[in-house]
Parts: C-alpha cells; sequence; structure tokens
C-alpha cells in the first residue's frame, strides 16, 4: 500500500489540464467519493493497527497535495485578473490606507481648544448674509470701499431707490455671527466665530477668495485693552510655542477704536526675512482692537455700561506658521502628496 501511496503521489505531481472539462475529470478520478485516494482510505481500514500510524499520515499528505495541485491547475487556467473562489479566500487582504484630517481643520479644532480653556464658546452663522449684519450694524459707511464689488461677492443687490432693503452677499468675515450674538444675548459675552469668509481678491501664495477665520468677541463690564492683549499673548503662546513674540502695531478697523494689528516673529524664516512675512521678520496673523460704542448700541447693548474687545485671524496664516507652508494655494489643491504629510497631526 505504501508503494501505491507513492506512486499516486508521483502521478499528482505530473497532472497537466487545458481545460476545465480535464481538470473536472482529474479532480472526479482522485478526490471524488470513488477516486484513487478514497478507495486508498478503504483499503486503510484493513491495515493492521501498528502499521496505521505511518501510513495514515502518508494518506492525509497525500489528500492534501491533491487538493492543492488541483487549484494550482484551476488557477493557471483562469483568466488574467480573474481570481477563484479558494484563492479569493486565501488571499491576503487589501491594506486601506487610514485618512486625515485636513490641515486647516487641525488648526480650526486647535484654536478652538485653547481659547475653550479660558472660557469662550463657539458660535455660527450663515455664510449668505444681509449687508445689515456685515456692514451697517458693524460701523461701514456706505461709501465703505469694502462694500464695493471688488471686495464682495453679491447674490442680491438693490438699487438707491430700494435703500431700505438688504443688499444679500456671501459674508466678507464672521463679524456678522458675532452681530448675531450681541442681539440674542445678554452681556456677559465671551464667544469665538469660526467659519468660511468670501473676497473678490486675486488668488496668490498669500491670498485667496475663499478662506476661513476665527473671530473673538468679549464684552462685560470694566474690559481693557490689557485684557485684549494677555488673551491675544495666551494664544500665541498655545499655538506656537512659549517663546513666542508679538507685536501690536495701531490700525483703523470701522468696529473697533482703538484698533491694532497683531504680528508674531516668523516662523517660517526664523525672523531673518522671507517672501511670506516680506523680509521683516514678522507675519501679520489678525486684527483686533476694542469695540466701537457706536456697535454696541446698533446691536442693544448699553455702551455706557459696558466695553468689550474683538479680535479676528485667518485659519489659513496661522496654519501657514504652524506648519512653515509658503503658499496658500496648497490647503485648496487636495494634493494628496501634501495632505499626507499631515496623517500624524490630531
Amino acid at each position: 500500500m505504501l508503494e501505491k501511496i507513492r506512486e499516486t503521489e508521483e502521478e499528482i505531481s505530473l497532472l497537466t489540464a487545458d481545460s476545465e472539462e480535464v481538470l473536472e475529470e482529474l479532480r472526479i478520478k482522485y478526490l471524488g467519493k470513488k477516486g484513487v485516494i478514497a478507495s486508498l482510505f478503504t483499503q486503510f481500514r484493513e491495515l493492521p493497527p501498528d502499521a496505521k500510524r505511518e501510513t495514515g499520515q502518508l494518506l492525509n499528505n497525500l489528500k492534501e497535495k491533491a487538493s492543492a495541485r488541483i487549484v494550482e491547475l484551476k488557477n493557471s487556467l483562469s483568466r488574467p485578473g480573474e481570481s477563484t473562489i479558494i484563492d479569493d479566500l486565501t488571499r491576503p487582504g487589501d491594506i486601506i490606507p487610514t485618512g486625515t484630517r485636513h490641515p486647516l481643520s487641525i488648526v480650526r479644532n486647535e484654536i478652538i481648544s485653547i481659547f475653550s480653556r479660558i472660557g469662550f464658546t463657539v458660535s455660527e452663522g450663515p455664510e449668505i448674509e444681509s449687508d445689515n449684519n456685515v456692514f451697517t450694524r458693524l460701523n461701514f459707511p456706505p461709501e465703505h470701499p469694502a462694500r464695493d464689488m471688488q471686495d464682495t461677492f453679491y447674490i442680491k443687490r438693490h438699487s438707491e431707490e430700494d435703500s431700505n432693503i438688504n443688499d444679500i452677499l456671501l459674508r466678507t468675515h464672521t463679524s456678522s455671527v458675532q452681530v448675531r450674538v450681541m442681539e440674542s444675548e445678554k452681556p456677559p459675552i465671551r464667544t469665538i466665530s469660526p467659519g468660511r469668509v468670501f473676497r473678490n481678491e486675486a488668488i496668490s501664495a498669500r491670498a485667496h477668495c475663499i478662506f476661513h477665520q476665527v473671530e473673538g468677541l468679549y464684552i462685560d463690564t470694566e474690559v481693557s485693552f490689557a485684557d485684549l492683549r494677555q488673551t491675544l499673548l495666551f494664544f500665541a503662546r498655545e499655538m506656537f510655542g512659549e517663546d513666542t513674540r508679538i507685536r501690536l502695531r495701531p490700525s483703523f478697523f470701522p468696529f473697533t477704536e482703538p484698533s491694532a494689528e497683531m504680528d508674531v516673529n516668523c516662523t517660517i524664516c526664523g525672523g531673518k526675512g522671507c517672501n511670506v512675512c516680506k523680509y521683516s521678520g514678522w507675519l501679520e496673523v489678525l486684527g483686533c482692537g476694542m469695540v466701537d460704542p457706536a456697535v454696541l448700541e446698533n446691536c442693544g447693548i448699553d455702551s455706557s455700561l459696558y466695553t468689550g474687545y474683538a479680535f479676528g485671524m485667518g485659519i489659513e496664516r496661522i496654519a501657514m506658521l504652524k506648519y512653515q507652508v509658503n503658499d496658500l494655494r496648497l490647503y485648496f489643491e487636495n494634493d494628496i502628496r501634501f495632505l499626507n504629510q499631515f496623517s500624524s497631526a490630531f
């Protein structure tokens, strides 16, 4: 019987098949219920007990080799790219690449986290807004250039005869959310407003027609400019590191008085000067100031009792500093080679 097992094993190793029909005949011949291997197992039952152990192992090996050879021949008959059922069951699974958050989402979440730690809540509002909320209540005069078509995307603009009807536009800043908060809540108010904004600007390495902002507002009794500076210093050092330096430069915004722009030392060039910081060693990251009393009154808050500060920053600009990216356009191109660099970020 041992000799018969060896002969069968040699036959199986030399099997060939040029069609599915031939292969099925071979399968039945060797692996069928009345096949060669089944016949050997029948003979195996008649062996004496002391011979069964060795013979049984050889028979099991023979059956496994026969099954493997039939599968091998079946795969060789398959068309290119066509997988078999058995092959599919044994093939390792495909590695599915894990995704990552977009760098702007990462920075947005980090900004929210920083201000949440000092008591700021998050407020959101619509991207399609009225002229009243975007400009008028924020103290923008009718002739202000920001109202011009060169800066603002208008959805519906009314004629001068319809001056009592609000123009409809894409918001140019998230300050419109602050207007809604001041109208609906009573002080003290401490909130930030993250969101997407739109301006009719030429796209370049330093500017885009779509970008993202986070604006903050704090209104209470006896709020001072010193409170504003300390809040912004805390934010800068939490975002960029304990050694971060800031500077406040006098500026003008219709809705704050006094107003300032805040710079941080450029992390891209280390303060030595580059095209991003215009070779000054500093990069402007946000505008800020004390809320103009007229804005408070426009929103129904008594300016004789309350004062407040406001600030606004571009998330893209913060991300440029944090990740040393020198071209804003990269954030909008969805190049997988760029986005994969942030797979380890939170």
